[in-house]
């Protein structure tokens, strides 16, 4: 069962987009497999390693977190890796930005240490199906959407070097829900 913070969350994040984007959170936020990875995370975290929030309320603060700033850069003209190297536009930045912040810490499911790498893992299969689902044919934009999406969840501690704005983006929207 979801929580009113998650709820309220929801409904935030539902009112910022339109589009492809909308549809990718719209998918993400009625996907069972993400709910129970979210939930279990949080199961993992808290009642396991008595730590704080790693769920799906977490997960939908670095959401909106992730929109606010790349909505900022945006406005001052800063053009996302996606855009500079012509791979797609900034909606398309939108959605892998957003897949990343709804996946970055499904990797507490499995162990603290390393989760990063470990919920990149989990969510090859559901990266997939998510860019099946908006992207249909389009292969090339698919894969390296997959990458980039791959590079957020990886990333987002900060250990391990990234070198995109759009992973950038994932690990200050993340340190930012303190």
């Amino acid at each position: 069962m979801k929580s009113p913070k998650q709820l309220t969350l929801e409904k935030k994040i539902l009112k910022m987009l339109s589009g492809k984007a909308l549809s990718a959170v719209k998918i993400m936020i009625n996907d069972e497999e993400i709910q129970y990875l979210q939930d279990y995370a949080n199961t993992v975290s808290i009642k396991r390693l008595h730590y704080n929030d790693h769920g799906p309320v977490h997960m939908r603060k670095v959401v909106l977190n992730s929109l606010m700033l790349i909505a900022l850069l945006n406005q001052v003209g800063i053009r996302f890796n996606i855009e500079k190297e012509e791979i797609g536009t900034f909606e398309d930045t939108k959605i892998a930005v957003l897949i990343a912040s709804f996946l970055h810490d499904i990797g507490m499911t499995i162990v603290r240490e390393s989760h990063e790498q470990m919920g990149a893992m989990l969510a090859v299969r559901i990266i997939e199906r998510l860019l099946n689902n908006l992207y249909g044919e389009d292969k090339k934009k698919k894969v390296i959407l997959r990458s980039i999406i791959t590079e957020g969840i990886i990333g987002h501690m900060g250990t391990q070097k990234i070198h995109s704005l759009e992973a950038g983006t994932i690990l200050v929207a993340d340190g930012c829900d303190m």
